[in-house]
């Protein structure tokens, strides 16, 4: 899991996705290519969007839900927290720095 999750980390336009959905989560493709087109001015067709999506969902990043012909996308930060828990070092509160 943690391949694909730093897989879907590693392209700028979906780490934008994931920056759109912390600020306003719960959007339809729709709102999301707007979104990317005016505040990002990315041209990117829906259809590489919805790319962009696919992979973010296959790393547990992005939950969908269905209500009637709509499709919402949600941020899941779970993965991440689990990275980050993977090499967490006992006894420390934050960010260290090492000494070589």
């Amino acid at each position: 899991m943690a391949e694909e999750l730093f897989k879907a980390l590693a392209d700028p336009t979906r780490r934008t996705i994931l920056d759109e959905l912390t600020e306003k989560s719960g959007q339809t493709l729709f709102e999301i290519c707007s979104r990317l087109s005016m505040k990002h001015q990315l041209g990117i067709s829906r259809q590489a969007v919805s790319q962009h999506l696919a992979v973010l969902e296959a790393a547990g990043l992005v939950e969908t839900r269905r209500e009637g012909r709509y499709k919402f996308h949600d941020l899941n930060t779970a993965p991440l927290r689990q990275i980050a828990e993977r090499w967490h070092v006992p006894g420390t509160s934050g960010p260290e720095e090492s000494t070589p």
